[in-house]
């Protein structure tokens, strides 16, 4: 089968996105009406991509539909920030989401989350900054795992600052498969995130956690997991270790998770040993479940994520700032109530710029239609020239990611 985009992984691997569909592009930074980013979203079977950069500032939650590509990558300048409220994806099956920032804030609908996905299938989020949820940051959740979204993947992504006075990184609750791959957690109190069901958890760095980091379970469900090479670093206000809550119904296969707990601005941590992990029903093997290209040591995630977290085309002020949290190893970082006070002081500036010229309108600008001999002037966003699956769009959008 074909991956979604080349060094797309986990469950949600081969989401197939908008392949296939018609283009729209978001021409304004308005919450709604032709050329916003909540019309593009609303329809399905569509690649959307960005003549716009800057933050688009929202009223209400928007929920996306199925079988959509959401090129951030395509933005100019800083890129592309949702502000104000949160995203939907509940059934946006075969969703393809990469390069943007999704911040709720304190204005946004109470008891709800930056990012939500209740039920659906097949789905990747690649290289989001999701933060200020007023429920939890990013959760994949109905109350039910057994009858809950299957086959989702969140890899190299920035997940943090959920608000006070709940500030709680997420809910993955689900038997039908979630991997978190790469991914940052910071600055949430609890749930970073709390588990039940199918997952796969792996290379994330997870910094300046309060009462709990990783909550394995909490209650009678069953629970399968891998949780493997990803570095657990206190930070100013964190008061416990990496692993909490465990049970009997946990079966784990755990290896390599470090912890760093003495905050003196240096990374050296431990293995963490069985005895720190609570209660548990250890697993001698792992789970067969899906491969991972390249299983990085707890050192080299916590330098691959620094780098490369996030909508990292051209990080804004607010993911720079929480880097340089990271980065102080255990020196600075708080959870915050307001994204409005100090030290984030609001979402921008986010910087826009122009985009470059599309004639045809296929979502592939006309220099890289000419480099590629291609027809600048005859839209053949779903042609296949090479025949390797990916339709010519799908090249110029891997490339530019």
């Amino acid at each position: 089968m074909l991956l979604a985009f080349p060094g797309a992984e986990g469950f949600g691997r081969y989401a197939t996105g908008g392949r296939g569909g018609t283009v729209y592009h978001v021409t304004n930074l308005n919450d709604s009406g032709p050329g916003s980013f909540r019309d593009a979203v609303s329809q399905p079977n569509r690649t959307v991509v960005f003549d716009v950069g800057g933050i688009i500032e929202i009223d209400e939650r928007i929920r996306v539909a199925p079988n959509i590509t959401i090129a951030g990558q395509t933005a100019p300048g800083e890129g592309i920030t949702i502000y104000g409220n949160g995203l939907s994806f509940t059934d946006a099956n075969n969703t393809i989401a990469r390069h943007f920032r999704v911040r709720q804030g304190i204005n946004g609908d109470p008891e709800t989350d930056a990012v939500t996905v209740v039920t659906g299938d097949n789905m990747i989020f690649d290289h989001l900054s999701v933060t200020w949820g007023r429920d939890e940051v990013f959760s994949v959740s109905n109350g039910d795992p057994a009858d809950g979204a299957s086959r989702i993947t969140i890899q190299d992504s920035i997940l943090g600052q959920g608000l006070d006075t709940h500030s709680a990184g997420g809910l993955i609750e689900t038997s039908g498969g979630v991997s978190l791959l790469r991914n940052l957690y910071l600055d949430n109190d609890i749930r970073n995130p709390k588990v039940k069901g199918v997952n796969q958890y792996v290379n994330n760095i997870i910094y300046n956690w309060k009462r709990e980091a990783y909550i394995l379970g909490g209650s009678q469900w069953t629970s399968e997991a891998n949780v493997h090479h990803n570095y657990f670093i206190a930070g100013p206000i964190t008061e416990t270790g990496p692993f909490t809550r465990g049970n009997e119904n946990f079966h784990l296969f755990a290896e390599e998770n470090y912890h760093d707990a003495d905050r003196d601005g240096v990374l050296d941590g431990y293995d963490v040993p069985r005895d720190e992990y609570t209660t548990v029903t250890w697993m001698d093997e792992p789970y067969p479940y899906p491969p991972i290209a390249d299983v990085m040591s707890p050192q080299e995630a916590y330098e691959y994520v620094i780098e490369n977290a996030g909508a990292s085309l051209d990080r804004d002020r607010v993911d720079e700032l929480l880097v340089r949290e990271v980065t102080s190893l255990g020196r600075k970082g708080t959870i915050i109530s307001d994204e409005n006070d100090a030290p984030v002081n609001g979402p921008g500036p986010v910087r826009g710029g122009p985009a470059p010229r599309d004639t045809d309108r296929d979502g592939m600008p006309d220099w890289w239609e000419l480099r590629h001999d291609l027809d600048p002037e005859a839209a053949g966003n779903n042609a296949d020239r090479d025949g390797d699956g990916y339709s010519d769009l799908e090249e110029y959008l891997n490339w530019l990611a």
